[in-house]
């Protein structure tokens, strides 16, 4: 799972805005090594200017909610042939009640995947009150239930060349074999994105083409942090990238 806070002091002020308290819930679709993590990153990092109270912002992958493997299932996923972007992979129940429980404002533990064994492990995270929360994942818009938890939804689109290469040389470095690798997308990933994950796109408030690397979809962010445009003509780029979430920041 991927993760990341920053905490700070202040717990009355936002700005010229009262602390929010409930927290901001932004969820992140997009295929496989698509770049979701890297656009949650380079999100945070713009951030850093915009709040100098340090507000607490984390992010929670997917895959933390993978399910624990039978027997059966764990000798199909060494061979490449369980299917890991399908919607039954997941924990569908424990992903929902975690997410209701954050947007809730309570302590939880998120668990965290092993990737070889395929089982949770006993040590997680544990989030306490984050202020803004970012949830990625392959189908992080596929149930309703879940969507509907987010204030603001983003789907990352990279073309798959780039994300077959990217899933490659990310499940080689998990000890997974190169022919297995292959077989697995030809066969289950690139079938599952199609059917599963690519008619979510619509559920999108942005599209990212190009992920972390369209330096664009940032502009608004950039563009704040310099104090070079007005205030009126940043309201009017935050409502064309990220209305809602950046008048919650503000």
């Amino acid at each position: 799972m991927a993760s990341r806070a920053e905490t700070g002091n202040d717990q009355n002020t936002y700005g010229l805005m009262t602390r929010p308290n409930k927290p901001f819930m932004i969820g992140i679709g997009g295929g496989t090594a698509s770049g979701k993590s890297s656009v949650c990153a380079k999100i945070i990092d713009q951030l850093r200017y915009l709040d100098s109270n340090g507000r607490q912002v984390v992010i929670i992958s997917q895959d933390a909610f993978y399910r624990d493997l039978n027997e059966d299932e764990k000798k199909k996923a060494i061979k490449g042939e369980f299917n890991f972007d399908h919607p039954d992979a997941f924990d569908y129940k424990r992903m929902l009640q975690t997410m209701k429980d954050l947007a809730a404002s309570k302590p939880i533990m998120i668990p965290k995947y092993n990737y070889i064994s395929c089982t949770k492990e006993e040590n997680g995270v544990f989030l306490e009150q984050p202020d803004v929360i970012f949830v990625e994942g392959i189908l992080t818009f596929y149930f309703k239930e879940i969507r509907d938890l987010f204030h603001m939804k983003l789907f990352v689109d990279t073309d798959a060349d780039t994300r077959l290469a990217r899933r490659v040389n990310r499940d080689v470095l998990r000890g997974r074999d190169l022919e297995h690798i292959l077989n697995q997308y030809t066969s289950l990933v690139k079938p599952a994105f199609e059917e599963f994950c690519l008619p979510t796109k619509k559920y999108a408030d942005v599209i990212i083409p190009r992920g972390a690397d369209n330096t664009g979809i940032y502009f608004c962010l950039y563009s704040f942090a310099s104090s070079s445009i007005s205030f009126f003509f940043f309201f009017l780029l935050s409502l064309l990238f990220f209305s809602s979430f950046l008048a919650f920041w503000l």
